[in-house]
C-alpha cells in the first residue's frame, strides 16, 4: 500500500514519494491497525485476489475442457480477457478512489475523467499481459537456454515470472501519470506541459511501481503458480 499511495501523492504534488513512504511505514510500524485495517489495503486485496481468482478458475475450467491435467497453464487469448477484464474493473475502481483520496489538497473530488480511465485500462492491460501470458511462453525459452546448474537454482519460468510484470512497468508507468495528471490538474494546461510533469515523475515512479509489482505478480505469480500446481497435481 506505501507504493501505491506514495505515487498518488507524488503525482498530485501532495507529499514528495520518499516522504509519503516513510509516512506510511512509520505509520504501519507504530499504529499497525491503521494500515492494516484501512479502505485501500482492502482495496488492493480486492484488485489481486480478484485477478488470482479469475486467472485460476480460467486455468481449471480450460484444463477440464480440453481434457489436460489439472496442473495446467493457460497463456492464451482467453486468459488475456478474463484476467484483463477482471483486474481492468477492480483496478480502475481502486484507482478511482485512490486519486480522490490521495488528490491535490486544498480541491475538492471531483469525477475521474474518461481519458483517464481509457489510460488506466491501456496500463492494466500492459501488466496483465506481462503477468499471465508472457512467463507461460517465456519461462520454457529461458529454461531451455539455461545451463543445468542455473536451472537447479532457479527455474526459467520463476525469471519470467519476476522480469516480465517488472519489466513493463518502464513503459506503463507514463500512462498512469498521465491519467493522474488529467485528474490533478485543470483542463487547461497544456498537453507539453502534461508530459513535462509524467518526464520529471517517470523514473522514480516506475521505480515505485516496479517495487510494488514484484511482490504483487512476482512473488505472488510464482506462489499462486506452484501452490495451484501442487494442488492441482492431488487431483490427477
Amino acid at each position: 500500500m506505501p507504493f501505491h499511495r506514495s505515487i498518488m501523492e507524488n503525482a498530485s504534488g501532495r507529499n514528495t514519494l520518499a516522504n509519503s513512504i516513510k509516512s506510511s511505514l512509520k505509520n504501519l510500524v507504530l499504529r499497525p491497525q491503521s494500515i492494516l485495517f484501512s479502505k485501500p489495503v482492502a482495496l488492493i486485496f480486492m484488485l489481486y485476489g480478484g485477478t488470482y481468482l479469475t486467472a485460476n478458475t480460467l486455468d481449471t475450467m480450460t484444463s477440464t475442457f480440453t481434457n489436460r491435467p489439472a496442473s495446467h497453464v493457460t497463456a492464451g487469448t482467453a486468459k488475456f480477457a478474463a484476467s484483463s477484464a477482471a483486474n481492468v474493473g477492480l483496478c480502475i475502481y481502486k484507482d478511482q478512489v485512490f486519486v480522490k483520496l490521495f488528490g491535490p489538497r486544498g480541491i475538492a473530488p471531483r469525477p475521474v475523467p474518461p481519458a483517464s480511465y481509457l489510460l488506466f485500462t491501456l496500463r492494466d492491460c500492459m501488466t496483465i499481459f506481462a503477468s499471465f501470458n508472457v512467463p507461460p511462453v517465456l519461462g520454457p525459452y529461458l529454461n531451455s537456454r539455461m545451463g543445468e546448474d542455473m536451472r537447479r537454482r532457479v527455474s526459467g519460468m520463476t525469471l519470467a515470472q519476476f522480469a516480465a510484470p517488472a519489466a513493463i512497468q518502464l513503459f506503463s508507468t507514463p500512462l498512469h501519470l498521465l491519467g493522474l495528471d488529467l485528474y490533478n490538474r485543470s483542463a487547461n494546461v497544456t498537453m507539453g506541459d502534461r508530459w513535462a510533469q509524467v518526464r520529471r515523475n517517470w523514473a522514480i515512479s516506475a521505480g515505485a511501481r516496479i517495487c510494488r509489482i514484484v511482490p504483487a505478480f512476482g512473488v505472488g505469480g510464482v506462489v499462486n503458480t506452484k501452490v495451484r500446481g501442487t494442488l492441482m497435481r492431488k487431483l490427477e
